[in-house]
């Protein structure tokens, strides 16, 4: 990955947007895409759009992925200064607990931390009990309501982690096809931060329109990246980009829950880190089109890159709205297997988003006018 893109993740990872309020993360694709994208647009509920265009007239393609993160919001600010709040998207309250956050109010950036009743003075049948998210408070430091306010903390102000990112770089073992004891078999960089689910998948579909563009790649079709937005709370970003950018065939960018973690069964999540990004075979939200499903993976068989299959039988993706828009959109989801999404620290390997890439680049060759037609003719 180059050192320019490697910084752009970067930045995307740790831009400040929750649902509804995703405009800095837009703001950061939309500067990175302007040199190379030849059309950029945007629909009026804030998603962006971002196109490489092939050939007049043929399939457009759409590569969304969504930009707004799970956050919170300050519900309540109390006599004593602090900070009641309820969440935006998905929370496990277990992962709450002594994180820091950062508070956008009106007059800035306000850091955070959330906390609740000490342990050491609860009872003991108290203690031994899941501290529920409705007894929690964010501490920013203040003594009574006034201080709050003159920081400009008020309610409807969103929330995020405060969670910068970083890099591990390992060495990799695996175990010989044939079996025995796991043996070097190169190094590997991980990425850590927040927000992954899904600043990559805006990131993948930002990186294929640099190369199909840069590196004059011929292709069929035209390809419209998009950064959309309230995935989080309900695919609304992906409706209105539906309606805006009329596709004919979709690639959903999405993570993946990478079930290589203690307590997680293959049948769970069968996909892991580092070995390649995943095509979703289902979900709660959508079954993807067959035909487009193989040719993603005869295109990865073909030219060698690695993948892995994946299914989840609970939550679901852009993809949801987009496979019912208009007329219906033929319509598969590639992901990026990541550890401990909804958290303040996701991880991922930047191999697998490459790969990703790499992948998306070969199939977006193939989608010309007769192939995208194949996926509905009966």
């Amino acid at each position: 990955m180059e050192a320019q893109a490697l910084e752009f993740l970067k930045s995307l990872s740790e831009s400040f947007g929750p649902s509804g309020f995703e405009r800095e993360p837009v703001s950061l694709v939309k500067s990175y895409v302007q040199p190379f994208a030849d059309e950029i647009s945007g629909d009026k509920l804030g998603s962006l759009h971002f196109s490489a265009k092939g050939k007049p007239g043929e399939p457009v393609v759409l590569l969304p992925g969504h930009v707004d993160e799970v956050g919170f919001i300050v519900s309540g600010v109390n006599a004593h200064g602090f900070l009641t709040f309820n969440t935006i998207g998905g929370w496990f309250d277990q992962v709450l607990l002594g994180q820091r956050v950062k508070v956008r109010g009106s007059r800035g950036m306000v850091r955070g931390v959330i906390a609740a009743k000490p342990p050491h003075i609860l009872p003991p049948e108290e203690r031994a009990k899941v501290v529920p998210r409705e007894k929690m408070f964010i501490d920013i430091g203040c003594s009574n309501e006034k201080e709050a306010k003159d920081m400009g903390v008020r309610i409807g102000d969103p929330v995020v982690p405060d969670s910068p990112f970083y890099i591990i770089e390992k060495n990799v073992y695996r175990k010989p096809e044939g079996g025995g004891e796991e043996k070097p078999a190169g190094t590997a960089r991980l990425a850590c931060g927040k927000a992954f689910d899904d600043r990559v998948g805006a990131f993948v579909a930002a990186e294929v329109v640099r190369r199909l563009k840069q590196e004059r790649i011929a292709h069929p079709n035209t390809v419209t990246g998009a950064a959309t937005v309230q995935e989080e709370v309900g695919l609304r970003g992906a409706r209105t980009s539906a309606h805006v950018v009329q596709p004919d065939v979709c690639i959903t960018l999405e993570v993946d829950i990478a079930g290589d973690v203690p307590g997680i069964e293959p049948h769970e999540a069968p996909t892991k880190m580092g070995l390649g990004p995943a095509i979703l075979t289902y979900d709660a939200s959508m079954i993807p089109n067959q035909a487009l499903k193989e040719l993603l993976i005869s295109t990865a068989e073909e030219r060698k890159i690695p993948f892995q299959l994946s299914q989840m039988k609970g939550g679901g993706t852009d993809g949801g709205a987009i496979h019912i828009a208009n007329a219906g959109c033929p319509t598969v989801v590639l992901t990026i297997p990541t550890r401990h999404i909804h958290s303040h620290v996701g991880m991922l390997s930047l191999d697998d988003v490459d790969n990703a890439v790499t992948l998306l680049v070969e199939v977006v060759k193939r989608l010309d006018e007769k192939t995208v037609d194949s996926f509905t003719t009966i």
